[in-house]
């Protein structure tokens, strides 16, 4: 194969970034995390209990070689991927959830609620304050 990897790699690493996101508590946080995946590129995944959201997107920097055109100059991000942990080997990436599609999200929060996610709640009765009556006097 040759002493470096990424020389016969589609740059897998390098067509996505993902970013940590805070655990959902409640039903707008999973109706937000719903609301990520209607979009095109973007996955939401949980590994080792974190939950993260990843968009397919490619390094603008990334040569038509699927090697990096800075690569001496690269973020410190980069510096720091290890090869251990490269992508290009494909298989499972042993995440606890990967969600890619709302449906999936949906019905995680069905499984752990017994609530459907998505259905508008009924509206509640506001209560008007009172208006003050005036003593009856005399």
């Amino acid at each position: 194969m040759g002493s470096v990897l990424c020389e016969h790699c589609a740059a897998t690493c390098c067509r996505y970034l993902a970013l940590p996101i805070d655990k959902p508590t409640n039903t707008r946080d999973y109706d937000d995390i719903r609301w990520y995946l209607l979009h095109a590129g973007v996955t939401v995944f949980v590994e080792d209990g974190d939950w993260y959201i990843q968009y397919q997107t490619a390094c603008k920097l990334l040569g038509e070689d699927n090697l990096c055109t800075i690569y001496e100059t690269r973020p410190e991000i980069c510096r720091e991927y290890e090869a251990d942990g490269c992508d290009y080997p494909g298989g499972t990436y042993g995440y606890d959830h990967h969600f890619t599609h709302a449906k999936q999200i949906e019905a995680y929060y069905f499984e752990k609620t017994g609530k459907k996610l998505g259905t508008p709640e009924p509206a509640k009765k506001s209560k008007r304050p009172k208006s003050p009556r005036k003593k009856k006097t005399g």
